[in-house]
């Protein structure tokens, strides 16, 4: 039996392995599902097993897991082919018969009302339907969706948003891994869905004058209307798709559902979610 991460190049998958090695999971027992090799060779060197599979290609998936595995699957990245290729990973977790499959989805679940949803509920009910024990790691905003943005701020002193006085309960990247790494690694987690989400709820206009505040710089929140963000997006070079799934999600924002704070993040990783301030000081 094996910890399996997939995705596991990435940045949420590398936080995971490296909280399990910190958790004390032997290397040998941990085993990661990656696309390519060569980027996954400093895990080979510390004794992790390398799977080598793809998504968009269901016969990889073969024998990538076995009887008995826990596997934390990690949503893919490619907004509107995520659901077949999840499909794709979900099969083969159940012809293999995992223990555990943990799904890392968004805040939640089916009342979440916007597109960037849509595949995670899809997800969630192929999941129910595989009849695989499973938990739901309903995640929140990442504070690094914002801070890892921070030069275009500081260049323009402005926060430019479409979320009107709406709040996010964002925590690191780091907090969500530490939370998937507790279920894998602990007990009593079948069945379970956790919505993840930082302690506290923020403002737009605070985080412009958390920003302000750390670099002594006029930084204001720009709160524009969704087409003019739109135009803001795409003209930085955004996709046009990909911008309106994110002028999209402002609107969420601004409907209060991505506010939650059920606390249940802070439970799962035993103490309180890392406050935005510094996620900020970390990216300046």
């Amino acid at each position: 039996m094996s910890i399996v991460v997939t995705g596991a190049t990435g940045n949420l998958g590398r936080l995971v392995i490296e909280g399990l090695l910190a958790a004390r999971v032997p290397a040998g027992d941990i085993a990661a599902v990656v696309r390519d090799k060569g980027k996954a060779a400093d895990l080979a060197e510390r004794g992790i097993e390398l799977r080598i599979a793809d998504y968009s290609a269901p016969e990889t998936l073969n024998g990538v897991f076995a009887a008995g595995d826990r596997v934390l699957m990690i949503s893919g990245s490619e907004v509107g082919q995520r659901v077949p290729q999840h499909r794709a990973v979900i099969d083969a977790a159940r012809a293999a018969g995992v223990s555990l499959l943990a799904y890392t989805g968004i805040l939640g679940g089916p009342a979440a009302d916007f597109e960037l949803a849509t595949e995670h509920k899809a997800t969630e009910q192929l999941i129910v339907d595989s009849g695989l024990p499973h938990t739901f790691l309903r995640n929140g905003w990442y504070h690094e969706n914002y801070t890892e943005h921070l030069a275009p701020v500081l260049a323009h002193g402005a926060v430019v948003a479409s979320a009107g006085e709406g709040r996010v309960a964002s925590a690191s990247r780091a907090d969500y891994a530490a939370a998937a790494v507790a279920v894998l690694t602990g007990e009593g987690h079948e069945g379970k869905v956790y919505e993840l989400s930082g302690d506290v709820a923020w403002s737009f206009a605070e985080y412009a004058a958390e920003i302000a505040a750390q670099t002594g710089k006029d930084i204001s929140y720009a709160d524009v209307p969704a087409e003019q963000h739109l135009a803001v997006l795409t003209g930085a070079g955004v996709p046009e798709p990909m911008a309106a799934v994110l002028v999209d999600v402002d609107a969420a924002v601004a409907r209060g559902r991505l506010a939650g704070t059920s606390g249940d993040l802070a439970r799962l990783i035993g103490r309180p979610t890392t406050p935005i301030s510094e996620a900020v000081a970390a990216a300046l």
